[in-house]
C-alpha cells in the first residue's frame, strides 16, 4: 500500500533533521571529498592501533572538507531535492530507490 502525495514538497521534521542530513554526509563522503576519505582511510590502515595519534592531519583534512559541505547552501536544497525525487518517485512506484538502479 503506497502513502502520501508523490507531488507533495512539504517535509516532516524527520526529512529535514535526519535523513536529508545523512544524504549530505553521504553524498560529501562518497562524491565529493574523495581523496581526503581516502587518505584518511589509507593512514588508519597503516597506523593500527595508533592512528588517533599518527592520523591527526588527514582526519582534520576531511573533517573540514565535510564540514565545508555541510554548511554550503547550495549542496544542502541539491541534496533536498534529490531526496524529495526520491521520495516522490517511491511513493508513484513503491519501488526503493536501492531497487531502481
Amino acid at each position: 500500500m503506497l502513502t502520501g502525495d508523490p507531488e507533495d514538497r512539504s517535509l516532516r521534521n524527520i526529512e529535514i533533521d535526519v535523513l536529508i542530513p545523512k544524504k549530505m554526509r553521504d553524498k560529501a563522503r562518497d562524491e565529493i571529498c574523495t581523496e581526503e576519505v581516502k587518505a584518511f582511510t589509507e593512514c588508519c590502515k597503516n597506523s593500527s592501533i595508533f592512528m588517533v595519534i599518527t592520523c591527526r592531519k588527514e582526519n582534520t583534512a576531511l573533517k573540514n572538507c565535510l564540514d565545508k559541505w555541510y554548511q554550503n547552501e547550495e549542496f544542502k536544497n541539491k541534496c533536498k531535492e534529490e531526496y524529495l525525487d526520491e521520495r516522490s518517485e517511491f511513493r508513484r512506484t513503491g519501488i526503493p530507490r536501492k531497487h531502481n538502479k
